[in-house]
């Protein structure tokens, strides 16, 4: 005998929402064609944006961008093959596609067109430090809370060609939108926020990155607050509390009409610390936290105290869009580390098994420090170091890369691999610590490149229970040696 149960009508209707009658599609031909002036040579469907052939998926809108070096119209072929739904070109061609003056142009105009016809919240992170992971992190806060509606730029798309993508790939329905900003040089920020005009501006931390270009600390406090200028009309600012350009950021914000939400330890703070209790495994911290009124206990999965520093920052963007901060804090207990920016692997060592930190995308003073810390803190048989050296340091490179001997000692390293000409002044530091004083002499060899640092680190041997840590700018192309060692399992 089978029993049917029957519902009443009212119970089984979905409640109509204004977002129902917005498309599924990312874009159709006619939205392509209105958005940047061109002419579509008939209907398509397209599922994302891509202007880099190797990366097209089935379904993408292809944008064949034009360089100093390169054009991407040779490459159009390649797109379709790879499944390419159609694309946006400046001269015919026997695919579906939008023919218009100015490929870039038309990117801009894609961007501008997907930023206007969303009604989601925009957040745009910048940051000398940490400005990619508190990206992920915001995103994965939000994402949550909606349900799987939040979009953000993915890797390190933060550049005048990255940005603009990030923002075509940008759904109507989206509820939330976050968008990373890089700069290296005066005047780069200011074009990036005119893109996403975001309802929230975060600013992650000033640190000596890129001041080869810029000059000063507080050259670079003033070109990062330039994110404020393009803020929407009664927008947020979310700022660090406890670093020296504290004030400076806030007069920016505040001359730029935001609200503002500083994070940190300070009493001054908006979004304050309260108390943080790290693992004893030196894995996820328990964290309080004030935010005006309201006391938040959640975990950070991220280990390290620079973690618990950005879960500020997090809950300061979430509580300022009107975002859920518990689904935010279950988020932050959930979230693993990032390819080249914190992800731990386990692999092969005599004996078992070892732990192989990858921070091998970027380097600078400040996120050189945090990590080393961090190291110190990590329970292990043996500390091991591969460092990469720093980029854009300037007249300045010498003497950061010198001061690196005390966090390396700090952190009790028993063997360290300094990779590249930038590591000298640290190797003449290391190799004259015993002479001088300064304890015992950290090991160490000084390799040209990661194949070096592969050897290297393979002649001294990993053991069951060592912890490395691989750090350095991107130049220096350790992800190599990361991905030698954790493709071995």
């Amino acid at each position: 005998m089978s029993v049917v149960a029957f519902a009443h009508p009212s119970l089984r209707a979905w409640l109509p929402a204004p977002r129902d009658a917005l498309s599924l599609a990312l874009w159709n031909a006619a939205e392509i064609a209105e958005a940047t002036g061109g002419v579509a040579s008939g209907e398509f469907q397209c599922a994302g944006v891509e202007m880099d052939s190797r990366d097209v998926r089935p379904g993408d809108l292809f944008i064949a961008l034009k360089g100093e070096a390169m054009d991407g119209h040779r490459f159009i072929d390649k797109a379709f093959a790879a499944g390419a739904a159609a694309a946006i070109v400046d001269r015919p061609i026997d695919w579906p596609h939008v023919l218009v003056e100015d490929t870039t142009a038309a990117l801009h105009a894609l961007a501008a067109a997907a930023r206007t016809r969303s009604p989601g919240k925009r957040i745009a992170v910048t940051g000398s430090v940490g400005k990619t992971g508190v990206k992920e992190a915001i995103f994965t806060a939000l994402d949550r809370s909606s349900r799987g509606q939040a979009h953000r730029s993915v890797r390190s798309y933060n550049n005048h060609v990255g940005v603009p993508l990030s923002l075509a790939r940008m759904g109507s329905r989206a509820k939330y939108g976050v968008f990373e900003m890089g700069m290296n040089h005066a005047g780069e920020i200011a074009p990036l926020v005119d893109h996403v005009r975001p309802d929230v501006a975060v600013i992650t931390t000033i640190a000596p990155a890129h001041i080869e270009n810029l000059g000063t600390i507080e050259a670079i406090a003033d070109e990062k607050a330039q994110i404020f200028v393009g803020l929407e009309p009664g927008g947020a600012a979310v700022i660090p509390a406890d670093i020296p350009q504290f004030e400076q950021l806030r007069a920016h914000a505040e001359a730029a009409g935001a609200d503002v939400f500083s994070f940190g330890r300070g009493s001054h703070a908006r979004v304050r610390l309260l108390d943080a209790i790290p693992a004893a495994n030196g894995g996820a911290s328990l964290v309080t936290a004030q935010i005006d009124d309201t006391r938040l206990c959640y975990s950070v999965a991220e280990p390290g105290e620079h973690w618990i520093d950005n879960s500020l920052a997090v809950m300061a963007t979430v509580y300022a869009v009107g975002g859920d901060l518990g689904a935010a804090g279950i988020a932050l207990g959930e979230m693993g580390g990032l390819k080249g920016r914190g992800a731990r692997h386990t692999i092969t060592a005599a004996g078992g098994r070892a732990t192989l930190i990858d921070e091998s995308y970027n380097a600078n003073p400040a996120s050189m420090r945090a990590t080393l810390a961090q190291l110190g803190q990590t329970p292990a048989s043996r500390r091991i170091v591969v460092l990469g050296a720093m980029g854009e340091l300037g007249e300045f490179s010498a003497r950061f890369h010198e001061q690196l001997a005390e966090p390396v000692e700090a952190a009790q390293v028993d063997f360290a691999v300094l990779v590249g000409e930038g590591m000298e002044p640290l190797v003449r530091k290391l190799g004259t610590a015993g002479i001088n004083g300064l304890g015992n002499p950290v090991p160490f060899a000084h390799c040209a490149d990661p194949a070096e640092a592969i050897a290297a680190l393979e002649e001294f041997g990993l053991n069951a229970g060592d912890a490395i840590l691989v750090k350095g700018s991107n130049f220096v192309g350790l992800g190599r040696l990361v991905d030698h060692f954790v493709s071995r399992g």
